[in-house]
């Protein structure tokens, strides 16, 4: 080979390594940022008990009423989330998550739709992380260290479980819970962006009509 075709080798193996090492690194996220705030003794042995919970049951997402509802979300989430299994897994992750928090699952699907396009490595300029986008403090009030944020079951289950916090400290009032959850209490842009994306992730839009300021009647 020349000493050409041998230098040309060598930057094409390097362009090629350096794409490889981009697609790898984690996506930059638009999402405001949890607040870090002291936490009761006993909130956080509720909230540590609520992290450490058994996994998603392997028969899951074969349950009747999960394959109804995965039937109807999966073609509306297919444009961003392309591969089939990938999004089964997600959805029947999201929909257990949520259920077991007392969470609406469609509101987990509007809060990760506009925290982080469901990129699964995303990362905000404020450093929370992953499809929730949770901050790594909480990693350490509530958990530990080694929980890795950008693991699907992890950053759901922390996302679930401080929303479901946020919505306990405000009396269910879902506009100032959702504000809290990304840094805008008080505005009202995220909470009316999150019910928005519920109406386009529901199947069934019509039944919905909870008020931005009122609790919103969980699953």
């Amino acid at each position: 080979m020349t000493l050409h075709g041998t230098i040309w080798r060598l930057r094409t193996v390097a362009a090629l390594a350096l794409a490889a090492a981009v697609a790898l690194a984690p996506s930059p996220a638009r999402a405001g940022a949890q607040a870090e705030e002291a936490l009761a003794p006993s909130v956080v042995t509720v909230l540590a008990r609520s992290i450490s919970d058994r996994p998603v049951p392997s028969d899951y997402a074969f349950r009747a009423e999960v394959q109804a509802w995965l039937a109807a979300t999966a073609p509306r989430l297919a444009p961003r989330v392309a591969d089939a299994r990938e999004r089964r897994e997600l959805l029947a992750t999201i929909h257990y998550e949520a259920t077991r928090a007392g969470l609406d699952p469609l509101l987990v699907l509007g809060v990760i739709h506009h925290e982080s396009a469901f990129r699964k490595y995303a990362v905000s300029s404020a450093d929370a992380r992953g499809y929730m986008q949770v901050m790594p403090f909480w990693t350490r009030l509530i958990g530990a260290p080694q929980h890795n944020l950008f693991h699907l079951r992890t950053n759901l289950r922390y996302g679930c479980v401080i929303l479901r916090h946020y919505l306990d400290r405000e009396s269910g009032d879902l506009f100032r819970a959702l504000g809290r959850y990304n840094g805008s209490l008080g505005r009202s842009e995220y909470p009316q962006a999150v019910l928005a994306a519920m109406r386009r992730y529901d199947a069934a839009p019509a039944p919905r009509t909870a008020s931005l300021g009122a609790a919103l009647p969980l699953k």
